[in-house]
């Protein structure tokens, strides 16, 4: 009878056959996370948008898109705000994976992720009506009007979302400057200025408050995109 012997060589082409697979595997996944906090702000956007010009009685220089969840074809909104949560959460999940051991790599996703956790209060607890929208709504400025408590909700969500965002952008000008992007690290601590901005102006103009959120989504995008260019096989 003759006996095969198996010795250290014969393993090491399995062993590192298991390794290429299993790292091909985690690229894959961190590649697929990523993807969703790329496309969360242009989806959520783009939805938003195309409903706010075919619902009757919706205008954008009154009404916040947040309102879109309002009226018989809510529930649009409705799922876009959990889709973009999810997106949103993906996306931060994949930024860890990207930063993992590197400046930033805490409490930037983080902050993504309650950023993200934002979007479903927003889907659970709707704004209030107002501002003419939805149709036969007082025409009266919405913030005129008494707050109802899912709009108290919903209002205090969005701000503590935002401000998490804010944070997150700072947070994350540190990977940015330690890669050799100076210009991108600063643009990520001047953008939260924009966004207050527009939050602090939206009494005056709800177009300001749309344009200092969308500026949040999309500014996300672009430092997610600009970071998983790097070690994206975490």
């Amino acid at each position: 009878m003759t006996h095969t012997l198996s010795t250290p060589h014969d393993a090491a082409p399995a062993t590192n056959a298991s390794g290429t697979a299993s790292r091909i595997a985690a690229r894959t996944m961190t590649r697929r996370m990523v993807a969703g906090g790329l496309v969360a702000g242009p989806v959520f956007l783009t939805a938003g948008v195309a409903q706010g010009f075919v619902r009757d009685g919706f205008d954008f220089t009154r009404n916040a898109i947040s309102q879109l969840a309002l009226g018989e074809s809510g529930w649009v909104q409705t799922v876009n705000f959990v889709l973009t949560g999810a997106l949103l959460l993906a996306g931060a999940a994949g930024l860890r994976r990207v930063l993992r051991g590197g400046p930033g790599g805490t409490w930037g996703p983080a902050l993504v992720g309650v950023f993200a956790v934002s979007f479903w209060v927003a889907a659970a607890f709707p704004a209030d009506a107002g501002a003419g929208f939805p149709v036969g709504a007082p025409v009266a400025a919405s913030g005129a009007a008494v707050l109802s408590g899912h709009g108290i909700v919903h209002m205090l969500g969005g701000m503590v979302g935002y401000l998490a965002l804010c944070a997150a952008f700072v947070v994350l000008a540190r990977p940015l400057a330690a890669r050799g992007w100076r210009g991108w690290a600063v643009a990520s601590r001047v953008v939260p200025v924009g966004v207050l901005a527009g939050f602090a102006a939206s009494a005056a103009s709800v177009l300001a408050f749309t344009a200092g959120a969308g500026l949040g989504l999309l500014w996300l995008t672009a430092v997610t995109a600009r970071l998983a260019r790097v070690r994206a096989d975490r």
